[in-house]
Formats: C-alpha cells, sequence, structure tokens
C-alpha cells in the first residue's frame, strides 16, 4: 500500500510541475510569426500574441529588444524598422523562451482574392519547367486556411513554406510569379500572405463596419445576419471571409495586395463601389490610406458579362494608388480558370515596381480617357499609350460604333499617333463607341511595352 501511495504522490508530484510550466508557459506569438517568417523592411514591425495577464513580454530582433506586458491575454509590440535581410532570429521570452529561425525583412505582400488566385502554380500551363528551376529560399508563402466566421478572427491558421521546387507546386501561381519578379528586380526576400477562396464574391471580403458606415453600400448590408448557420450555409453571406482570413492579418506590416476576384459579381452593377469601398476598408484596418491596392481585371469566358470588367475599369476613377492589370489575352473562354498564370504575375508586378517602388516604367495597357467626334469619326484617346499604340498581328479589331440609334455595328479602327479613329458607312454621324464589349473579346490594341487595352463603352446604353 505504501508502495502505491509513493507512485500516487509521485505522479501527482509530476503532475503539478507539468501543470505549473504549462500555466507559466503561455507566451506565444500569433502563427505569423513562425519559422521561416518574412517581415516587412523599412517600417515598424508590429509582433503580438497572447501570455498570461500580467506577464512581461520581450521580443527580441537582430539586437534589438522591445518589451511590454500583457493584457487581458494579449500583448503587442513594435520593432523598430529593419533593411531587407536576413536569417534572423526572432526570440520572444515571459516566462518561457521561444526562438523563431530562418526569419527574413523584405518585402510583404497580400494576395487574396478568389479561385484564381487561388490557383496553384503546379496547375499552370508552364508548371513543368517553372518547378524545377524555382530555388527560390528569399521567396516564402503564408497560405491562410480556409474559415469563415460571423465574427472577426484573431488567429490565422497556417504556417510560411520557403519556396523550392518541392513545395511551390502548391502556391498561388499568381502569387508565385508576382513575387518572383519582385524579388528579381528588388534584390529582397519577398513573402507572401495568401489568402483566397473560390467562388466568393467581394462583400465575403470586407469588414461589417466596412459595409454599414458606407451609405453606398447599404445594399450588402441588407445581408447581414449574425447567425452562424446562415454563414456556413453559403459563402456569400456578407463579411464572413473578412472575419476568418483577412481581420487574423491585420496589422501584419505589409508593402500592399495584390486581389484577382470579380466572377462571382458578374452581374453586380454595384461593383465599383463595392470594391473601392473593400479597399478603403482594408486600408482603414491597416491604419494605412495609400498602400498599393493592385487588382486584376477578369479574363475572358463565355458567360461573363463585360459590365463586370467595366465596373473594375471604373473603380480606378474611385481609388488612388491602384493599377488594374489587363488579362484579355489569356483567357479560355470554355474555362473559369484559364493556366496561364506567368502573364498575370508578371504584370502586376510590373504595376508594384511602377507604384511600391518607383520605377520609371510603363505598367499599364492604354486605357480609355474621351471621345471626341469629328464628322463621321471618332476620335478615342487614352491614357498608359506607353511609346506607343500598336495593333498586335494585324489590323485593330474589337471595335463597334452607334449612331443615335444605339445600335452598334463593326467599325474599321485605326491607330493615329496616340489615338484610335474609329467609323463605319453605315453610321454617318458617329455618337458611340465600344472596345472589346463582349463575353469573350477579340481584341488586340495594346502599348508596345505589349500590354494590352481595357475593354471599355463610351456610353451606359
Amino acid at each position: 500500500m505504501n508502495n502505491i501511495n509513493r507512485k500516487t504522490g509521485s505522479f501527482c508530484l509530476i503532475l503539478s510541475i507539468a501543470l505549473t510550466v504549462s500555466a507559466g508557459a503561455a507566451v506565444t506569438p500569433n502563427p505569423l510569426f513562425s519559422d521561416g517568417a518574412v517581415l516587412q523592411q523599412e517600417t515598424p514591425i508590429p509582433v503580438w500574441g497572447t501570455a498570461n495577464d500580467g506577464e512581461k513580454v520581450t521580443v527580441r530582433f537582430d539586437g534589438r529588444e522591445v518589451s511590454t506586458t500583457a493584457k487581458n491575454g494579449k500583448w503587442r509590440v513594435a520593432l523598430p524598422a529593419h533593411k531587407a535581410g536576413g536569417p534572423f532570429k526572432l526570440v520572444i521570452s515571459g516566462e518561457n523562451t521561444l526562438t523563431l529561425t530562418n526569419v527574413l525583412v523584405g518585402e510583404v505582400w497580400i494576395c487574396a482574392g478568389q479561385s484564381n488566385m487561388g490557383f496553384a502554380l503546379g496547375s499552370a500551363t508552364n508548371a513543368k519547367t517553372e518547378i524545377p528551376t524555382a530555388n527560390y529560399p528569399g521567396i516564402r508563402m503564408f497560405t491562410v486556411a480556409t474559415k469563415i466566421a460571423a465574427l472577426p478572427q484573431t488567429e490565422a491558421n497556417s504556417k510560411w513554406a520557403v519556396c523550392s521546387p518541392a513545395t511551390v507546386g502548391k502556391f498561388s501561381a499568381v502569387g508565385y510569379f508576382f513575387a518572383r519578379d519582385i524579388h528579381k528586380a528588388r534584390s529582397a526576400p519577398v513573402g507572401m500572405i495568401h489568402s483566397s477562396v473560390g467562388g466568393t464574391p467581394a462583400q465575403a471580403w470586407i469588414s461589417r463596419d466596412g459595409l454599414e458606415k458606407r451609405p453606398e453600400l447599404k445594399f450588402y448590408t441588407e445581408t447581414l445576419t449574425n447567425s452562424v448557420a446562415t454563414f456556413i450555409k453559403s459563402l456569400t453571406t456578407a463579411t464572413a471571409l473578412y472575419n476568418g482570413m483577412i481581420a487574423p492579418l491585420v496589422p501584419y506590416a505589409i508593402r500592399g495586395v495584390i486581389w484577382y476576384q470579380g466572377e462571382a459579381n458578374n452581374l453586380d452593377e454595384h461593383y465599383s463601389l463595392l470594391f473601392s469601398g473593400l479597399i478603403a476598408d482594408w486600408r482603414e484596418k491597416w491604419g494605412r490610406d495609400d498602400f498599393p491596392f493592385l487588382y486584376v481585371q477578369v479574363a475572358p469566358l463565355a458567360g461573363l458579362s463585360p459590365q463586370i470588367r467595366e465596373q473594375q475599369f471604373l473603380a480606378l476613377g474611385k481609388t488612388t494608388n491602384t493599377a488594374m492589370t489587363v488579362i484579355t489575352d489569356v483567357g479560355d473562354a470554355g474555362n473559369p480558370h484559364p493556366n496561364q498564370k506567368e502573364p498575370v504575375g508578371t504584370r502586376l508586378a510590373l504595376a508594384a515596381r511602377a507604384l511600391a517602388y518607383g520605377d520609371k516604367i510603363e505598367y499599364s495597357g492604354p486605357l480609355f480617357t474621351s471621345l471626341k467626334i469629328d464628322g463621321n469619326h471618332a476620335m478615342i484617346s487614352f491614357t498608359h499609350t506607353g511609346s506607343g499604340l500598336i495593333a498586335k498581328d494585324g489590323d485593330l479589331k474589337g471595335f463597334t460604333i452607334a449612331g443615335a440609334n444605339p445600335k452598334f455595328v463593326p467599325a474599321k479602327a485605326k491607330i493615329v499617333g496616340n489615338t484610335v479613329v474609329v467609323s463605319s458607312a453605315e453610321v454617318p454621324v458617329p455618337v458611340a463607341v465600344r472596345y472589346g464589349w463582349d463575353c469573350v473579346p477579340d481584341v488586340n490594341l495594346y502599348n508596345k511595352e505589349g500590354l494590352p487595352a481595357s475593354p471599355f463603352r463610351t456610353n451606359n446604353w
């Protein structure tokens, strides 16, 4: 009996010690801060997590140290700005100590949206040639686990993956090609935080207060609900993905956002307002009203209304420090997930180089600005003509023209300087012009930098 009592006593002592250690070892960083993480350079770096109330938490990074005291089970510090480099150790200590290794400092971007952003490199057109050469230890990706939630969450369940031929096949293809080009252009590490879910509308990615504080988005607030069951039933209950997959990322230091979404808002006549509201909402949440927000105009697809491309084009005029990447030349009429993803990522990278880093380069295809009628000709002017307009592979195509009677007919179009002159013998007095106004536009207007013009219409009949 005494032997049993001694064993029981020993077990209780061990259990007591284990519980004591467990209770004292409460300092835990947010999952974004883990081995292999990339931190944003040249800006204060927020680091946060959980701990016991009143516990002193100290964060050390490359000879720098900051401390705070946990309150309500949470702590947060800001490391001073740091230049690109690494690898470093990030040491977080309280009653316990955690050492994170292989941490880099460089450029951090969020890549978000729906399935075309989630499309994996392993399924891309050039996967067989790209993957074996993807030895870029300075590129990392944190892929946020899919989560819908009625209320904003605090943690995104995932870990950082270092780019290599063994890992890159699962990376977002658009995110990878973007990161690869930025990595080469900036000679700095690049971290991509990937947060996307297929088939999801933009209203799922904006915060509740982001909707409610904007009267122009009242249409979307009518779908709001506190019912968790409703969120689970459908990804299109507004704010659900913001709560589960964007809120946990705030306030991680980032350079900007790349976005590929729109198909799920195909017939949404309010999309330009919604999308510009989303951009403003995210900038507000990060406490920065100017970070670059670069997005992709949806690709040609049978059944996809030309209005959604127009709405995306109109969003440019409702926002600042944004750019739209046009991909009329890399779509697949019968496939909502075209597998040519390299042009998408590389064009987004051009926009980042111009807007985020100040490179003096052309980053957009021609964008319609104005219409001038001269007799029986319509003269179209553009921005982003680069070093000149060109018709790729033959005569210009994709233009239609109409008079006062809103019946559009195929038109002849020719480049004159930095304008396009459009006419038709059937329309002696033109009023309006359209370009690429179709689900699957057959178009070929580019600038000499090789960037395609956005579809447009000069009226809204």
